[in-house]
């Protein structure tokens, strides 16, 4: 074998583990990463049971019931709404008209929150329901940070 043969030998060989080792760093971060959707987007496909989601959106006006530490309550994108469940205790800044994201998975049509997230101040929205809700026409507040 020449030099040159060894070479490309040992350049393919790199090549081909650095190739294994990206196929397994992005097979374990596409099983462990959370997508965002709305309630629209939601609706509109359907969304396989059981898998890990965020939703955002802003909880419909009068539409929280809170029993104990269970809450029920509407998130809503002005076009579509879907039922949420949360069985903790709902942050101090959550309120009807207010931004909130659920993460958690849907089951038989309802989405069952694991962690509710509420905007901390009356400015805040995360950009990404920022913008979504923009593109639906529905959140006029002012800018995202």
């Amino acid at each position: 074998m020449t030099a040159k043969s060894k070479r490309l030998f040992v350049i393919a060989a790199i090549a081909s583990l650095l190739g294994i080792a990206a196929m397994l760093v992005l097979g374990a971060l596409r099983d462990n990463i959370v997508f965002f959707y709305t309630p629209s987007e939601i609706s509109q496909s359907d969304r396989e049971s059981g898998r890990q989601l965020r939703l955002g959106g802003l909880v419909k006006d009068g539409s929280v019931e809170i029993d104990g530490m269970q809450s029920v309550f509407i998130v809503t994108d002005g076009s579509s709404d879907i039922i949420v469940r949360y069985n903790n205790a709902l942050p101090s800044l959550f309120r009807e008209g207010q931004g909130v994201v659920a993460e958690g998975q849907i089951e038989n049509g309802i989405f069952m929150a694991q962690n509710v997230l509420a905007k901390h101040d009356e400015n805040y929205m995360p950009a990404e329901v920022a913008d979504k809700l923009k593109e639906q026409g529905v959140w006029q507040g002012g800018t995202s940070n």
